[in-house]
């Protein structure tokens, strides 16, 4: 493992535009929020649904480009070298972000083309797609050779690969066969969706276990019987999982049934960080004080949430309770910010740190945000359960009641998630606002040696 600094490591603009992208996809939520709680809020500029796809790709788009961006900086530590291409590089980047930029326009202006998740005119997605070939392009020629690599090479290959066939995947829609039938259509988009998730997952958990093995100074976990054996029930999940997504879409039994016994191999997941807890609380105790590790000790609470959010949804007797509910949306919010993108801050805080050790009296602004947005986040979560339950039993057992009846009863928990959703941007905001400007800050200074140095060049080659 070879430390790189920020001015040899082109990736850094990556994370830059990824904390961004967060930053202001949680502004499109706070929203989104007030919507819910006042409707008909700005509804002649910025209905909700225009609202709800720039904070979902927003956020979406924070967790593939930083993803990205932190998997091929450790790939360049992993390997003890410089990227392949930095050219490659470079176009990579500024194709993924010039697409991002005018979907998130597009949707402002209200123009629509794709479908959930994807709601952007499909031309916009070929930037995106080329930007990713160039990336696994980099990737490869950077990592070499897979063979007898550690867990976490693997777990990156897995990703890129995964990514572009779902990707592709996703659009399968504008083929007849799949646009013209409903079941076919929906089916292939959930497929392509829960698989997607899978695959940047596993491109985080590989930074994630990366980090782990450079906190520690050892190679133990990334090359372990268990680490692989993790890697492979991951893999598994990724490609057969996502059924439980469709028990309410009339399609083949076969492909519930397999789907329900794979998500029910989470168990062993969770299994495992039952038996582990103890022993990361020890560890959590030796190593709180750095800023990189309070989120990994975040993520863990998550992921045990999460999981047995997830685990309960993916029983066939309960899904018909929670399926289009805000108990989805919860568990969407639990994987979204509480594993992924807490993850993800331990690990750009480990790139970062040249940017962020120059950051003064920082812990001013990072333990009271990251305290903030935690507490937050879990009221939050709650809250979406609880609403959720309920509309889950008025759709069952009480349709008669109307649907505005129903709504009303939720505005409690409506207002607590808007204000909880608030706190929760509140904190991050003052957790990485800090990091940007002085990233900002550092550039131009650089960019004033530079001229300087440039200008008494001319001045010394002029004289002579």
């Amino acid at each position: 493992m070879v430390p790189l600094n920020n001015k040899s490591n082109p990736t850094a603009a990556f994370l830059i535009v990824g904390i961004i992208l967060l930053l202001t996809g949680m502004c499109w939520g706070i929203i989104g929020a007030f919507q819910y709680v006042i409707p008909g809020l700005f509804k002649s500029q910025l209905s909700f649904e225009r609202i709800r796809p720039l904070h979902v790709s927003s956020v979406v788009f924070w967790i593939i480009i930083t993803a990205v961006g932190c998997t091929l900086y450790y790939a360049q530590e992993h390997t003890g070298k410089k990227i392949y291409s930095v050219k490659l590089l470079k176009w990579q980047w500024a194709l993924f972000v010039l697409s991002v930029l005018f979907i998130l326009i597009t949707y402002i202006l209200g123009i629509f083309g794709g479908r959930e998740y994807w709601e952007f005119h499909p031309i916009l997605a070929l930037p995106i797609l080329i930007s990713w070939i160039l990336c696994l392009f980099n990737f490869f020629k950077t990592t070499g050779t897979i063979k007898k690599q550690p867990v976490y090479v693997w777990m990156w290959f897995t990703g890129f690969v995964f990514f572009l066939i779902t990707y592709i995947e996703s659009y399968a829609w504008l083929i007849p066969y799949f646009r013209n039938n409903v079941v076919n259509d929906l089916t292939i988009q959930w497929k392509s969706y829960g698989s997607m998730v899978g695959s940047w997952n596993m491109l985080i958990y590989g930074c994630g276990i990366y980090l782990m093995d450079k906190m520690s100074g050892t190679t133990t976990y990334s090359f372990s019987k268990i680490g692989f054996a993790i890697y492979f029930l991951g893999l598994f999940n990724l490609m057969f999982n996502w059924g439980h997504h469709i028990y309410t879409v009339p399609t083949h039994g076969y492909i519930k049934h397999v789907s329900y016994l794979v998500s029910m191999t989470e168990l062993l997941l969770i299994g495992r960080i039952i038996f582990l807890w103890r022993r990361s609380v020890k560890e959590n105790k030796k190593h709180f004080h750095q800023s990189g590790f309070r989120f990994y000790v975040a993520a863990d609470v998550w992921i045990f949430l999460t999981l047995l959010l997830a685990i309960a949804m993916s029983v066939p007797a309960i899904n018909v309770y929670t399926h289009g509910t805000h108990i989805t949306v919860a568990h969407t919010m639990g994987a979204t910010i509480g594993i992924n993108t807490f993850l993800l801050l331990a690990v750009v805080f480990d790139q970062l740190n040249p940017v962020i050790r120059k950051i003064k009296n920082y812990n001013r602004y990072l333990l009271p945000g990251f305290w903030i947005s935690n507490v937050s986040l879990i009221i939050f979560w709650v809250s979406l359960i609880v609403a959720g339950i309920l509309k889950a039993w008025w759709q069952v057992h009480h349709p008669e009641i109307p649907f505005s009846s129903m709504m009303q009863s939720l505005r409690p928990y409506f207002i607590l998630f808007m204000i909880t959703g608030v706190t929760l941007t509140a904190g991050m905001w003052m957790m990485l606002l800090p990091v940007l400007k002085q990233y900002f800050v550092q550039r131009i200074r650089v960019k004033k040696r530079m001229g300087i140095l440039y200008n008494r060049r001319r001045a010394s080659l002029h004289t002579s």
